[in-house]
């Protein structure tokens, strides 16, 4: 058998190939994508109703904690997410708690509290030198919070903020919120007879019907008969349309300047605090409501139109990749399935940061307190500074002509003196 003789390599070929050798082995290796701080803002789990309308036969003493706490089926929920969160992060985060790394805060609300101390029981079970008894798996982490009349960054919505009550009241005439509510009226008309509830705001129709009948659903207590599967469905809907109009529907940036503007802003701040080196938190956990996680979400213009499950999370990823700052959000809301990526609008889902920090300052406050001011106050306030401005300019001119009419006459005087 004739074996075919090798070729030379032309001389370019091998010039080139000895190039690129070179280069690869001159370049300097490849940073790997790094996680340097993450942000969950969370809702707390399952929990009796917050109140019920009036014709309901489930009272209050039918919960074993009375209204608006959490039960056992929340507490496993929040369990559930801390272990998911430990897992997410087992290799970002310390193995046990260390102080300089985690923050949380929470309302000062019993179901909050109480969600966000089971979820760390899950996330930080004490392991070596912080087991400090060992028949239980579990140490004390501070959470943090304020009194809610105080509370101006995870309370949702902010009452105080007249302003936003007047875009909430002006959405509610709005010609696009009264198209969205008319395939509703006529049910909303049964609501009073049959529930004793004769309130036709559709926060008090969430909050005094819906709500009870489905924590009542969940907790396998009978329901009244007129609460069939079309009524659920119709009440669940209202409920949506309901916190959609809160936020959004009309002058969606507006209100979220006045609402979750203001979480996002915390947010970007702890951010950009991460990134120097002396920065050693890793990790600030936010347990509040689902009126905080819509709301966040709907400042950042991702909200899908679906009420927050229980325990249902938003997580905030800053990440350091080749020199350069990257924010990634998920959402998880549902426990069968990993974080649903979400993409800012205008940016890509791994969104630079100095990006991010630009497509966000339109529904970031610079001085809420000011933004807050009903339209009113703003014009009281224009005609006080105009007053003022004129006034102050009156006696400005007066002193002048004082200086200039009697200035030298001082000057003489003064060198008489020496």
């Amino acid at each position: 058998m004739r074996v075919a003789p090798m070729r030379a390599a032309p001389p370019g070929s091998l010039r080139l190939g000895c190039s690129l050798l070179l280069s690869l082995w001159l370049a300097p290796p490849a940073v790997a994508k790094e996680l340097k701080f993450v942000t969950l803002v969370f809702r707390h789990g399952d929990r009796s109703p917050i109140e019920t309308f009036p014709n309901d036969p489930i009272k209050e003493s039918s919960w074993p904690q009375g209204f608006g706490q959490l039960t056992q089926l929340g507490m496993e929920q929040h369990y559930e997410l801390g272990q998911h969160i430990r897992k997410r992060y087992r290799s970002f985060l310390n193995e046990s708690y260390k102080h300089e790394q985690v923050y949380v805060r929470s309302t000062d609300i019993d179901r909050t509290l109480m969600s966000v101390m089971t979820n760390l029981a899950a996330l930080f079970p004490p392991e070596g030198i912080s087991i400090w008894n060992p028949d239980l798996p579990w140490q004390p982490i501070p959470v943090h919070t304020v009194p809610l009349s105080e509370d101006q960054l995870l309370y949702l919505p902010f009452r105080k903020c007249p302003r936003f009550q007047e875009l909430h009241n002006e959405t509610l005439t709005s010609e696009e919120f009264q198209k969205r509510l008319l395939p509703y009226k006529d049910f909303m008309k049964t609501l009073p007879k049959l529930s004793g509830f004769h309130g036709q705001e559709l926060f008090g129709i969430w909050s005094r019907i819906y709500d009870p009948l489905f924590c009542e659903n969940v907790h396998k207590f009978p329901l009244p008969s007129w609460a069939t599967s079309d009524t659920m469905i119709k009440l669940k809907e209202l409920s949506e349309l309901s916190l959609l109009a809160l936020y959004g529907i009309h002058k969606q940036k507006e209100k979220s300047r006045l609402q979750g503007g203001v979480l996002v802003k915390e947010i970007v701040h702890h951010m950009k605090g991460s990134m120097h080196s002396s920065n050693r938190r890793k990790l600030i956990m936010y347990s509040a409501h689902d009126t905080t996680v819509s709301g966040l979400q709907m400042a950042l213009d991702v909200y899908n139109g679906i009420l927050p499950p229980y325990a249902s999370c938003h997580l905030m990823e800053l990440y350091l990749d080749n020199g350069e700052y990257f924010v990634e959000m998920y959402y998880r809301n549902e426990t069968k399935h990993e974080p649903y990526p979400l993409t800012l609008p205008g940016c890509t889902h791994s969104c630079p940061l100095e990006k991010f920090v630009d497509l966000v300052t339109p529904i970031t406050p610079e001085d809420w307190s000011a933004e807050c001011m009903a339209t009113n106050d703003h014009q009281v306030l224009r005609v006080i500074l105009a007053v003022a401005f004129c006034l102050v300019s009156g006696l400005l001119m007066v002193l002048l002509f004082t200086l200039i009419r009697y200035g030298p006459c001082w000057q003489r005087d003064s060198y008489r003196n020496i």
